[in-house]
C-alpha cells in the first residue's frame, strides 16, 4: 500500500534562519490515492511574535496562539504520523526547512525529515509539466479546475486539501493545452479525490475536409 501525506505549514515569517517558527501544520492522508480521513492538524505557540506581513497572508494572530501547544510538545505525535510516508509538499524546501529547524530546536537526536519520509515537491513537478507558466497553488487550482473560492487567506489544512486535489489531478492524467482534462481520471465527488481509471477507450480518427484544411491555412497565414 502507498501512503502519502499532503502537507502544508504556516509560519511566523519567511526564514527559519531569522528565528521564524511554525505556527500551523495541516496534513491530509492518502492511501493508494484515496482519502482516509486520518488527517493531522495543529496550531502551535511559536514563542515569538509573528511578522505583520505573515499575518496578512494567513490571518493567524499572536493572541490566538498563546494557549496552543509548543512544537516540542507534539513532535513525537507528528513524527509517528509521517513516519515512512511520502510527503507531498508544494515548494518543499520551504516547509522542510522549517520542520528541520523545529526538529533541531527540539533536540539534537531528532533526524531531518528526509530521513523519516520521502519528499515529493509538486512545485518542481509542475514546472516540468508546465514550463514558463505560473505554478503557484492558485494557478494550479485554476489549471486543474479545483475550486479554491474559499481561499481568502492561506491556511495549512485548507492549502493541504487544495494541494491534494491538484496533486491527484496532476499525476492521474494529462491536461490539454486548453486546460481540459483528458479522460484518464474520474472525479469521485465534486470536491473530492480523483482515482485513476484503467479503462482504455478507442477514439475515432476524423480527417479534416478540404474546406477545413483551406480555412486552417488561411488562419495560419493570418497568425504569421
Amino acid at each position: 500500500m502507498t501512503r502519502q501525506i499532503i502537507l502544508d505549514t504556516e509560519t511566523t515569517g519567511l526564514s527559519p534562519g531569522d528565528g521564524h517558527r511554525i505556527i500551523e501544520i495541516g496534513c491530509i492522508e492518502l492511501l493508494n490515492r484515496r482519502y482516509t480521513g486520518n488527517n493531522f492538524h495543529v496550531y502551535l505557540n511559536p514563542e515569538r511574535l509573528i511578522d505583520a506581513g505573515a499575518i496578512r497572508v494567513h490571518g493567524i494572530s499572536n493572541d490566538f496562539l498563546k494557549d496552543k501547544p509548543r512544537f516540542a510538545e507534539m513532535i513525537e505525535d507528528f513524527i509517528q504520523y509521517i513516519q515512512g510516508a511520502e510527503l507531498i509538499i508544494h515548494n518543499a524546501s520551504f516547509d522542510v526547512g522549517f520542520i528541520n529547524h523545529e526538529f533541531k530546536l527540539a533536540g539534537s537526536h531528532y533526524q531531518p525529515v528526509e530521513k523519516i519520509s520521502a519528499v515529493f515537491d509538486t512545485l518542481i513537478h509542475a514546472r516540468r509539466l508546465h514550463p514558463g507558466q505560473k505554478n503557484s497553488l492558485d494557478a494550479l487550482c485554476k489549471r486543474y479546475n479545483v475550486n479554491n473560492s474559499n481561499r481568502q487567506l492561506h491556511g495549512a489544512l485548507l492549502d493541504a486539501e487544495l494541494l491534494a486535489q491538484v496533486y491527484l489531478a496532476m499525476t492521474g492524467g494529462q491536461v490539454t493545452m486548453f486546460g481540459d482534462a483528458i479522460d484518464t481520471v474520474e472525479q469521485v465527488v465534486e470536491s473530492g479525490p480523483f482515482i485513476r481509471s484503467d479503462r482504455k477507450r478507442s477514439l475515432p480518427v476524423i480527417a479534416a475536409t478540404a474546406e477545413e484544411l483551406e480555412a486552417h491555412q488561411r488562419f495560419m497565414e493570418g497568425v504569421s
